[in-house]
């Protein structure tokens, strides 16, 4: 297979500026082809390919708003310069004269690990799903007359691929920047949020039950000036206190957690208006993790 794959690498490349006298080839044979799941949860997902000799393949993609796929080329040795990269999908070993297609040309940078992102990659997926070999060609900087060819084995890439699949389509559609600094609110004279809060509410907690790099919630609760000003200030504390043992409720330590009622100091609206007092009714909510 490696013979044949070889062949029509420099085949397909023939006429360009990558027909070097001598090519060094990368690619899992058959029996050791293994593509692996490594994180497989509603903020990550994360697909491993070992190149025995040279490195790592991975296809990731993380929660968000969009739909989104990366793929990095992770090398044993990063490259020593900025390098032109061709991407060619070759036929699988059983497609006897079948051509090689070129798919992207690339650019991999001088002490990085290559990269391919967007519609790209979502292609190279595709062409490992029907038994083609994602193939890299770039020169070797080290030995300037030759080349060197990266291929993904497709073997054993379908059931992962599955796996794969059915985690990016489980992904939660936002990111921690997305509700790192959350602002509630509250129906009037009210323990309880409004629906739309509520829903918000619920997010925040989805993602901080998987994400265990969240280690701090900050929790600060204010009114508007309806009522005395004890009264309010009780009413903002109740509110912290009921946010604290939501908190706590889905598993998030107590000394990870800290609240603040502030009645109605620090408005942020006029509380002379219904509207006003609508936007001062509220809770604000921030994130801290590590290992950012």
């Amino acid at each position: 297979m490696k013979t044949r794959i070889l062949a029509a690498v420099i085949a397909a490349l023939g006429n360009t500026q990558f027909a070097y006298a001598t090519h060094a080839q990368f690619i899992a044979k058959p029996e050791r082809s293994e593509w692996m799941m490594v994180a497989n949860s509603p903020l990550e997902c994360r697909l491993v390919h070992p190149i025995p000799g040279f490195g790592q393949a991975e296809f990731s993609s993380h929660a968000s708003k969009k739909i989104n796929l990366d793929f990095e080329l992770k090398m044993h040795r990063p490259m020593g310069s900025t390098e032109n990269v061709s991407l060619i999908s070759m036929p699988p070993q059983w497609q006897p004269g079948v051509r090689a297609m070129t798919m992207e040309q690339l650019k991999f940078y001088q002490q990085f690990d290559g990269y391919v992102g967007g519609q790209t990659a979502w292609s190279m997926m595709s062409e490992l799903g029907v038994g083609r070999v994602p193939t890299f060609t770039f020169r070797d900087w080290h030995a300037q007359s030759q080349s060197i060819q990266v291929g993904l084995s497709p073997v054993r890439f379908k059931l992962p691929y599955e796996a794969f699949s059915m985690c990016v389509s489980n992904l939660l559609p936002y990111t921690f920047e997305d509700i790192a600094f959350t602002i509630l609110h509250y129906n009037r004279n009210s323990d309880s949020l409004n629906k739309a809060s509520e829903r918000r509410l619920s997010q925040i907690a989805e993602y901080i039950r998987y994400n265990k790099d969240v280690d701090l919630v900050l929790v600060a609760t204010y009114s508007d000036s309806s009522g005395e000003k004890d009264e309010n200030q009780n009413l903002t504390e109740r509110r912290a206190q009921v946010l604290q043992n939501y908190f706590k409720s889905i598993g998030l330590d107590e000394n990870r957690i800290e609240v603040q009622g502030y009645g109605e100091r620090r408005p942020i609206a006029d509380n002379a208006s219904p509207i006003g007092k609508d936007k001062n009714r509220r809770v604000v909510i921030s994130l801290g993790r590590s290992n950012v």
